[in-house]
């Protein structure tokens, strides 16, 4: 969807006065015994106040046409850096480059000072982060709503090729672009009871924190909007006990501070154990709650009747995180509100959408009902409350007693359990895939007996990224070549890169494009060499690996056919192989035992691979600790080839996909998330497709799959994964790979080697198209135009006009 260029903007202040001004003023410091540190928050502080006018004029556009706001509501928000995304998206980047220049600096140093924020994880975080700058680049009102995390999920470092986890101290300095709230607190209750009066039901909890507001600007394309992201930070009531403290408790006094501190430390912590599910139970809530009645709040103060909220507001909970949110905007509407439970379904319904992410049964939350019940006593009699209607309606629908079950927010089987799910699902007028595949497998698989009560909600939303982050900031280079080739108008449309395909078998644009990316991996590789020691060839072909470690995304595969392609590599020297280095990052979460067994599988395969000098340097392989947005963006722009490599009907979607074909790299996947649809856009011959397909999947787990038959039947499959049983890359505890492997003969349930054989011949089909320069080149180019659509500003366009209505139809 094309962004509309914005009004021509005031002209800057001299910006060069206005760091110089933030350093004396704010920071407090004389130019001359300034640290770096401090000259990057007077930049910051300088371009903050050219944000603000706007922020401010885009809050009191919204409440002068008494428009429609979206509240996008999530438990992460992986924005990264926002100093260049600023500047690039006001077009100022030129200006603060002289003006720092002029104080001995440059702007690319300061920008390596700011450390990533460290509030989220992996692609459901990052997609939230690029959807709230579409949201700004389209004149979108909106609010994100999350946590304001402390320490983030971890920070990663590799030791002796194990993950050590370790805190993320990207505060440790203050963050600039942050504003305190004081005003926007609120209490937000645990436990206790409910009791009954004479004005109906009250809650009265045992203990409450209190949430508080702190807002970081949002700067669309071409700055036409400037959208608020607000994050909630908790602190008690009484932080100090004095009585105690003066009794010589010291750290008693101090309990309660620390307990809701707790809930703003550290994202998604481990839930092994009782106590971490109920911490992250109360962390779900904390945030939800304080959103909720912050944009209650905000309606009932400027639009009076809570009745209208639907057309004034439109929530979209960002998967079964905030699902506990429909609950408690029916315990506002019924119980301090005074409708009666019908007319609050109705408007929570209207009001409410649900985007779901996974079809991982275990992804999709459920609590314990006893938990649930003691945490939140008042929330539970509206979940019942709400089942026995849905109940009730599949039964009038005549669904049999297995369907009920199914659909139940209630699970009976075991251990009772309270379904996010289902509560989600029931609770909204829209439910969104975000992928076509992905799309149909929820009605087929996990919501099949939802969607035969509800056939119309469930709807497909593929979706995007920005490519002003993802084209422009990270790959200013390939953004140039383009700009020659075709003119600007890719970057307020992407889908002008559609223009390419007239060029696509222009030589010297083939060349030009050659030169950006061999200048991109050498860059890359001076990086990875200072972070690992390791050297990497900058001539050989990129093949990357980047995303959150788990088994269905297949690591595993890609290191038994890099450890099968060592072997031939040792075995055929003859052979005319091509240079390749395998480049693996992510993080695996701290008490997921298999993950954090592959990151050391990958370590261990690099340490002797890249010492054996019998491979000629043909093959290396490294991982980048401690990968985050700032890392993939140096990742991305080097790229030669993009593994997508998931079980098929396993992912939801996928955005790295996405990133690096916008960025010219050749995607070697299964069918799976949006690859289908990649391949739809670029052509079967520009993508490198192979494995089973879900269906095939699905029928093989039904019809009783022998992964020992199928190992035993591939020699080089064989070898490869005996001699990682057998310690040959473990002399050190040569049994440490003996189950990880053994799961691959007795059940695979992530088909690896079922599909072995297809992805090792898809790779030897890679390596054909590298010894051809001019096809290689060609369908790079092909990829890059044929991306556009994949921009987060389609995606929001269309969930803007179909579900919220804040658009008008296409």
């Amino acid at each position: 969807m094309p962004v509309e260029p914005a009004p021509a903007a005031p002209a800057s202040p001299d910006i060069h006065a206005l760091v110089l001004d933030a350093l004396r003023h704010r920071v407090g410091k004389d130019e001359r015994a300034a640290k770096p540190l401090d000259w990057f928050h007077a930049a910051v502080l300088a371009l903050r106040d050219n944000i603000i006018d706007r922020w401010m004029d885009s809050t009191r556009r919204t409440y002068d046409a008494g428009g429609k706001r979206v509240y996008y509501l999530s438990l992460e928000f992986l924005i990264g850096r926002l100093m260049r995304d600023a500047l690039s998206n006001l077009s100022m980047t030129r200006e603060m480059e002289l003006a720092l220049r002029e104080h001995g600096f440059e702007l690319s140093a300061l920008e390596e000072i700011e450390p990533d924020a460290a509030l989220g994880n992996g692609g459901l975080g990052r997609l939230a982060a690029c959807f709230m700058e579409s949201l700004a680049s389209l004149d979108i009102p909106a609010y994100g709503y999350g946590i304001r995390y402390v320490n983030g999920m971890f920070r990663q470092r590799i030791d002796d090729g194990w993950q050590v986890e370790l805190p993320e101290t990207w505060l440790a300095h203050g963050n600039p672009w942050e504003f305190p709230r004081w005003e926007s607190a609120y209490r937000i209750g645990f436990g206790g009871e409910v009791v009954e009066t004479p004005t109906g039901v009250t809650w009265n909890p045992a203990e409450q924190v209190l949430a508080t507001a702190v807002d970081t600007p949002v700067v669309g394309w071409r700055g036409k909007r400037v959208n608020t992201l607000r994050l909630w930070t908790a602190s008690a009531l009484d932080p100090l006990r004095l009585d105690a403290f003066n009794a010589g408790d010291h750290f008693g006094a101090l309990a309660e501070q620390v307990k809701a501190d707790s809930l703003v430390r550290v994202l998604y912590p481990a839930d092994s154990s009782a106590a971490g599910q109920e911490l992250r139970l109360r962390q779900e809530y904390f945030f939800s709650s304080a959103s909720i009645q912050d944009l209650v709040r905000r309606h009932v103060q400027y639009h009076g009747d809570i009745r209208t909220l639907p057309d004034k507001a439109a929530i979209q909970l960002n998967d079964t995180h905030p699902a506990v949110a429909v609950a408690e905007l029916m315990r506002l509407l019924t119980d301090v509100h005074g409708l009666e439970f019908d007319e609050a379904w109705d408007v929570t319904r209207r009001t409410v959408a649900y985007t779901n992410h996974t079809l991982l049964p275990e992804a999709l939350e459920s609590w314990p009902l006893p938990l649930f019940e003691r945490l939140l006593p008042r929330h539970m009699q509206i979940v019942y409350a709400i089942n026995s209607r849905v109940l009730r309606e599949a039964r009038r629908k005549g669904m049999d007693d297995a369907a009920i079950a199914a659909i139940s927010l209630i699970d009976e089987g075991g251990e009772r359990r309270v379904r996010m799910a289902n509560l989600a699902f029931s609770g909204a007028h829209s439910v969104n895939g975000v992928a076509a595949l992905h799309t149909d497998l929820m009605k087929t698989t996990v919501f099949s007996d939802l969607h035969r009560l509800y056939p119309d909600k469930i709807n497909n939303k593929t979706n995007g990224v920005t490519p002003r982050r993802w084209l422009q900031q990270c790959n200013p280079g390939l953004t140039s070549v383009l700009k020659d080739a075709i003119g600007d108008r890719f970057l307020d449309d992407a889908e002008a890169l559609a223009d390419l395909n007239a060029l696509a078998g222009d030589a010297q644009l083939g060349e030009r494009l050659a030169e950006v990316k061999r200048a991109n991996k050498v860059a890359l590789a001076a990086h990875i060499k200072d972070l690992t020691g390791v050297r990497l060839d900058p001539d050989a072909m990129f093949d990357v690996q980047i995303k959150r470690i788990h088994e269905y995304k297949r690591q595993l595969l890609n290191l038994v056919e890099t450890v099968a392609l060592y072997d031939q590599i040792r075995s055929h020297p003859e052979r005319d192989w091509v240079p390749r280095v395998k480049i693996i990052a992510g993080k695996a979460a701290p008490s997921y035992h298999n993950a954090k067994l592959i990151i050391k599988l990958a370590n261990d395969i690099a340490r002797r691979i890249n010492s054996d000098p019998s491979t000629g340097g043909l093959l290396k392989l490294v991982f980048v600790p401690n990968y985050n947005v700032t890392l993939a963006e140096r990742i991305i722009p080097a790229a030669d080839l993009s593994e997508q490599i998931s079980t098929a009907g396993m992912e939801a979607s996928g955005t790295g996909n996405m990133k690096f074909a916008l960025n010219g790299a050749l995607t070697i996947g299964t069918l799976d998330g949006a690859n289908v649809e990649i391949k739809d856009r670029v052509g079967d011959e520009n993508i490198v497709i192979f494995g089973l397909t879900a269906d095939e999947v699905a029928e093989q787990r039904a019809n009783g799959y022998n992964p020992r038959a199928v190992i035993e039947g591939s020699r080089e499959l064989q070898q490869a994964v005996n001699a990682i049983a057998d310690g040959v890359f473990s002399p050190d505890d040569p049994h440490r790979y003996k189950d990880l492997v053994g799961g691959l003969y007795s059940s695979d349930w992530f088909m690896v080697a079922a599909d072995f054989e297809s992805y090792a011949a898809a790779q030897r089909d890679v390596d054909a198209r590298w010894l051809d320069p001019a096809r290689w080149r060609t369908q790079t180019i092909r990829n890059i135009a044929n991306v556009g659509w994949f921009s987060s500003d389609r995606t929001i366009g269309e969930y803007a006009r179909d579900i919220w209505g804040v658009l008008p139809p296409a």
